[in-house]
């Protein structure tokens, strides 16, 4: 009976985002910004450049459609909390958005961070959310390591305490040899490579606004050495601009008043090298974000013999090691709450550009006469059978 009186007239359970309602709280430390300017970035890379926008979004959708496998030391759990949790991270995102938005950070920013959201008094995660690393600031330890960070928006802050048994973020950053709190991003290593790309492309654009050729010159020839006077000189600037430039006035005939004369000008090859410059930049930052310039279009340096070789390169090279850190960071920051020795990976069996790989592995096994059935189930990632150690042991009879 008492036992049902407290549940009546025991608080709701509450279960909400701390960033969404963005509440200032005090606290010691000092706070320590970000040593990039991440909008600026953002918006010139993946918001201005072809090449960085779609290489970011093949990395970044290819670690979102990954199936995670669990694992409870060598036993594979098909049924388990954190599975759940995975598939589920919060009511708005499912896993795959919200896996792809951890990648697209971490690669943009170098930083990715993931709240945990649950019920309070319990340390039980319910729910996963990705925040911008562009709010989110360290707050350094005595020991050196992140007591805190703070995540601001419109001058309010949260502070997120890392005391905790269930550390409430997580910070996922990549290498920066110069920084102990904050990760260096591909979009970062290949900003002189972006901006030489986008200022190929501007000239190009304005290479064809002027009728896709250079502008040629007005030689004022006047009597015994004259030159034109400012108020002619401005004139005749006003008309040029007023009526003869841009795409529009093509091939517009150019009325000349005595004394001009007009001198057409044309590009050398060396000053056509800019379209060269403008692949060799793409191919950069191809590199920089580990992406086969095969897969982005990008002429030249095509070093696969087919896209399908280049498309396996790249899901083993890329996708493969940085979903398989994020399963791994995942794991360890909710052992808390779910127990330790789990361990997330990527079920490579369900990636469809990796089966021929699988294949081959089948076909070596499967030729394999000297190991047995769990032997052979062992190597291609699957669990023992009742007597599937037979031959081992008639072998060793023998």
């Amino acid at each position: 009976m008492f036992d049902r009186l407290r549940e009546l007239f025991a608080a709701p359970e509450r279960k909400s985002s701390r960033t969404g309602r963005l509440i200032a709280l005090d606290g010691g430390g000092r706070a320590r910004w970000t040593p990039r300017d991440y909008a600026s970035l953002s918006r010139e890379g993946y918001g201005r450049n072809a090449i960085v926008h779609r290489a970011v979004r093949l990395i970044a959708e290819g670690v979102g459609s990954v199936s995670y496998v669990l694992y409870d030391g060598a036993a594979e759990l098909n049924e388990h909390p954190l599975i759940d949790l995975i598939a589920q991270p919060n009511p708005r995102q499912d896993g795959a958005t919200f896996l792809e938005s951890v990648a697209a950070y971490l690669l943009l920013a170098g930083n990715a961070y993931i709240e945990a959201v649950g019920v309070s008094g319990e340390t039980n995660v319910r729910e996963l959310y990705a925040l911008r690393p562009d709010r989110m600031k360290v707050v350094p330890g005595p020991d050196g390591w992140p007591a805190a960070y703070e995540y601001t928006v419109s001058g309010k802050s949260v502070r997120f305490d890392q005391e905790a048994a269930q550390p409430p973020v997580l910070q996922l950053s990549l290498f920066n040899p110069l920084d102990d709190y904050y990760g260096l991003s591909p979009l970062e290593a290949a900003a002189v490579a972006v901006d030489t790309h986008n200022a190929a492309a501007k000239w190009n654009k304005a290479l064809l606004d002027n009728a896709a050729r250079p502008c040629g010159a007005l030689v004022y020839d006047g009597a015994e050495g004259a030159v034109m006077s400012d108020t002619q000189f401005e004139r005749l600037k006003k008309e040029l601009a007023d009526q003869y430039q841009g795409a529009g006035n093509s091939e517009r005939p150019l009325l000349l008043e005595g004394g001009l004369d007009w001198k057409q000008l044309s590009l050398t090859p060396k000053d056509m090298d800019f379209m060269e410059a403008k692949h060799a930049a793409a191919r950069e930052i191809a590199l920089a974000f580990g992406v086969p310039p095969m897969l982005l279009a990008i002429p030249g340096d095509n070093t696969y013999s087919n896209y399908q070789e280049a498309n396996r390169v790249f899901w083993r090279g890329t996708v493969l090691p940085l979903a398989n850190r994020i399963g791994a960071a995942l794991t360890q920051w909710l052992s808390p709450s779910f127990g330790s020795g789990l361990a997330l990976a990527v079920d490579t069996d369900r990636i469809e550009a990796l089966s021929p790989d699988r294949a081959a592995l089948w076909e070596r096994v499967s030729k394999a006469s000297f190991i047995t059935v769990n032997e052979k189930r062992a190597a291609t990632g699957y669990g023992a059978v009742p007597g599937g150690d037979v031959f081992q042991a008639a072998s060793q009879q023998g």
